[in-house]
């Protein structure tokens, strides 16, 4: 992998919020840019839409969106420091708004995802609700926010859920790990037994990484690089040899103008807003692999 390259793609094509992530992981840029560059993404009503997630371009608030704005500035430490933005976020999360009170969960999908660009996954089936995604990690973000209301309960019972058979997916695996993550930040160990949880999300890793190393970069399956581009407490036996082929392959995978591209497709008409997206994705893709092989290979 031409990791210059890969910055360079970066530094010219990336939007201001994933140059400012860039910025903060790879280059100590400050914190707080990162949350002036999430900016325009964040609503009144305290939620975030507007495409941050650029398969979705519903300008309304969502709990997805605010899932993907909350983890970004933790990932980047920015969390701590942008509270005015995390006070909003707690209103629109404590709302109501995105959350089926009955079933006690956040929605993944919202019924106004249909009257925007997006991909066909973003278009409300049923309830809306994809198991734990994003409720784990917003729940929990609330426990360590102080926010009263049923956080801990939640939080309590996805771990408990964890821990029974049942299919879980990759981005629903991430909000386990942002989840145990941001209760570890905060030092709050009375709502899991923080240790049972992380053999539970290594668990879970092992058996959602694709073991088809064939398919990496080519079909959209959950890749090392998905969960392994940080020092991680949720490495499982097993996962060397798997690390270790993607990080082969991306020298093969890296295009001419040093970017990642997307591995999969909207499956609605919206073919120019595609185009659009795959533009804005296509940096995000290039710094997770970047970050994925720079912690690997030095």
């Amino acid at each position: 992998m031409d990791v210059q390259k890969a910055k360079d793609f970066i530094r010219q094509n990336a939007r201001a919020v994933e140059l400012a992530e860039f910025r903060c992981h790879l280059e100590n840029g400050p914190a707080q840019a990162l949350a002036e560059a999430l900016k325009p993404y964040q609503n009144p009503d305290g939620g975030f839409g507007h495409a941050l997630e650029p398969d979705n371009w519903n300008p309304h608030s969502s709990p997805i969106s605010t899932n993907d704005a909350m983890s970004r500035l933790f990932a980047a430490g920015a969390l701590d420091k942008a509270g005015d933005m995390c006070q909003a976020m707690v209103r629109y999360l404590t709302s109501g708004q995105g959350f089926d009170a009955e079933k006690q969960r956040w929605l993944f999908a919202i019924d106004t995802n249909k009257d925007a660009p997006h991909a066909v996954w973003w278009e409300k089936q049923g309830d809306g609700i994809s198991g734990w995604n994003p409720t784990v990690s917003l729940a929990a973000f609330l426990v360590c926010m102080g926010a009263p209301g049923p956080w801990r309960g939640l939080v309590s019972e996805a771990f408990r859920d964890l821990g029974q058979p049942g299919e879980k997916s990759g981005d629903g695996a991430k909000c386990y790990m942002l989840a145990w993550n941001l209760l570890k930040h905060y030092g709050i160990g009375d709502v899991v037994d923080l240790g049972r949880a992380q053999g539970l999300i290594r668990e879970l890793l092992a058996g959602t990484v694709c073991q088809d190393t064939a398919k990496y970069g080519v079909e959209y399956v959950p890749t090392p690089s998905w969960f392994f581009f940080e020092d991680s407490p949720f490495r499982f036996p097993g996962a060397e040899p798997l690390i270790q082929a993607e990080l082969d392959l991306l020298g093969r995978q890296q295009l001419e103008d040093g970017g990642f591209d997307i591995t999969w497709q909207w499956y609605t008409p919206f073919e120019e807003e595609f185009k659009q997206a795959r533009d804005w994705w296509r940096p995000s893709v290039t710094l997770e692999k970047l970050r994925f092989f720079l912690q690997h290979q030095g």
